[in-house]
């Protein structure tokens, strides 16, 4: 069984993580990537795979290697779908771009498990998908929202907003009379492009202890010579 190992956060040091109390629909629609993977885990959990998967891929279109990887998942183990292994390699090789460690682990127990036609299947139709969900195209797509959803949400006040008191009414913090500070609620490692690709490298770099597995991983042999070679990113 597919373990969901996408709505925890692995060991890694507080500061790394993501304030559960930020999560507001607010906070969740500037951050698509964190909303639709979210979404994604709800409707796998229910089963409703179809949901699940419209979901992750929409966290995927804006960069989210989580929500990539668990729909190779899906592919290789026919959970929801019609099994189809080259294609989760395909989608666990753009998971793995940013050389996640688990992700990375993962895709080389894929590509030891497939055959030579399978192989070669998965390198050419990996690269309409890379052009479409890699880093390289997703990630501007995700900052482009994040710059403006920050200048929508603090107006005249950009650069200015440690006094603000935020008082949220969705998310985890709703209805308990707690309140977030400006501060809290727009640290540069939320909003600014480059602070967040950082958070997300320290929070999934490292690997995922404490999880359940993803899949078997074996010791992979280098790919056949005659293979074209594939290119980590």
């Amino acid at each position: 069984m597919v373990a969901l190992v996408l709505a925890s956060a692995p060991a890694v040091a507080q500061e790394e993580k993501i304030d559960p109390a930020v999560l507001t629909e607010g906070f969740l629609a500037a951050h698509p990537d964190l909303r639709w993977r979210a979404e994604g885990v709800r409707s796998y959990e229910r089963k409703d795979y179809d949901e699940a998967l419209a979901a992750f891929r929409r966290a995927a279109f804006h960069g989210d290697k989580p929500a990539q990887a668990m729909i190779a998942e899906m592919y290789w183990n026919g959970v929801g779908v019609a099994m189809d292994r080259p294609l989760a390699y395909a989608w666990m090789d753009i998971a793995a771009e940013r050389l996640y460690h688990d992700f990375l682990v993962r895709r080389e127990g894929m590509w030891s498990a497939l055959d030579e036609a399978q192989q070669r299947d998965a390198l050419a139709r990996g690269q309409p998908l890379m052009a479409e969900y890699g880093d390289d195209v997703a990630k501007p797509r995700l900052e482009k929202i994040l710059r403006r959803e920050k200048r929508r949400a603090t107006g005249s006040r950009v650069g200015y907003v440690g006094n603000l008191t935020i008082v949220p009414f969705t998310g985890p913090l709703a209805g308990t009379g707690m309140t977030l500070s400006g501060d809290q609620y727009f640290a540069p490692k939320y909003w600014q492009p480059e602070k967040y690709w950082e958070l997300q490298d320290a929070i999934w770099k490292a690997p995922l202890k404490g999880r359940v597995r993803v899949g078997d991983v074996e010791n992979v042999p280098p790919p056949p010579a005659q293979l074209p070679e594939r290119k980590d990113r």
